[in-house]
């Protein structure tokens, strides 16, 4: 019987779905990243808070304007956007100015997301593109710290938040002396690779680091990564074999040399590789989806970024400047 033809459609991997939408795990996202944040701003006061509205605020703008200019309907709704917007925030110092916040917004999604043709096609992570762009532009301001639970953290604002545009951020350095006794403006990071001094593994766990504002409770961090691997909504394999990687490689150097290169425990505690590992190489448009792929593409960040740490001009490997 001849009858009307039928309709083949072509699609890519991964073919097998499940009744989940983009929009649920999107918003879970972003549920797994409001406790660290909310952490960020009982470290930082005001101005992480006022960070994280203004570079997620810019992402959201920015992505209202693609589609406008695209003439496409809003994406807005499916939370890419604003995990985007978290993300980027929380791999910034808390004392990066305002404005700068807003540009690396609209690189994040402009670069990081719309060149490429928006969500599920992106090559890189787009949060990371946008903090990649204001570390090439603004240098200085993205390696500028200041010590966590200052006293009028809640009161007032770092000096350097409402810097004006293209003027130079004021030198905050007396300012955090003074907020803070024996603060010394280096981060664990830079610390150990520069001064040998290593912090104690406790100060990791409460937050009591000079870091980036996402990435100073290397235990929450995990804690919001287990949520999202308990609802399915994140391959666990992928942080397993980023921090395993990351493990072995530091266990075996110090190993053989343990006065020059730290236990594991710090290396995995310290930076922003437990923000990258749960966060960041899990993106689902960027990240492999055969088993195979996972453990190897897991793998190799781990083992790449302790060799940036240890051999490398940066003290940091993954995902943030310190």
């Amino acid at each position: 019987m001849i009858g009307k033809p039928s309709r083949i459609e072509l699609r890519a991997a991964p073919h097998v779905r499940r009744p989940v939408g983009v929009e649920k795990i999107m918003l879970h996202v972003v549920l797994a990243l409001l406790p660290i944040a909310a952490f960020s701003v009982w470290q930082y006061g005001l101005s992480a808070l006022a960070l994280m509205a203004t570079v997620t605020l810019a992402c959201l703008l920015t992505e209202r304007a693609v589609n406008r200019l695209s003439g496409t309907a809003s994406t807005l709704s499916d939370w890419s956007a604003t995990i985007t917007g978290l993300l980027l925030a929380l791999t910034l110092p808390p004392s990066f100015p305002l404005w700068m916040g807003a540009v690396a917004g609209i690189a994040a999604i402009a670069l990081g997301k719309a060149l490429f043709g928006g969500l599920g096609h992106n090559v890189f992570n787009p949060a990371l593109v946008g903090r990649a762009f204001v570390q090439a532009a603004f240098p200085v301001s993205i390696t500028t710290w200041v010590p966590a639970y200052a006293p009028g953290r809640f009161t007032s604002f770092i000096p350097t938040t409402f810097t004006l545009p293209l003027m130079t951020p004021p030198d905050i350095s007396a300012w955090a002396k003074a907020a803070v006794d024996g603060f010394t403006g280096a981060t664990p990071m830079a610390r150990w690779k520069f001064e040998n001094v290593l912090a104690a593994p406790s100060d990791f766990l409460t937050g009591a680091v000079t870091a980036s504002a996402g990435e100073t409770s290397a235990l929450l961090i995990l804690v919001c990564g287990l949520y999202l691997a308990a609802r399915k909504f994140m391959d666990w394999r992928i942080p397993v074999a980023v921090l395993g990687a990351a493990a072995l490689t530091a266990w075996a150097f110090h190993l053989f040399g343990p006065q020059r290169y730290p236990d594991p425990f710090f290396v995995l505690l310290s930076g922003g590789l437990m923000l990258g590992a749960v966060f960041m190489a899990t993106d689902m448009a960027t990240s492999p989806v055969t088993p195979k792929g996972v453990w190897i593409y897991g793998g190799l960040i781990g083992v790449v970024t302790v060799m940036i740490r240890y051999f490398g001009g940066l003290t940091e490997g993954s995902c943030t400047p310190s």
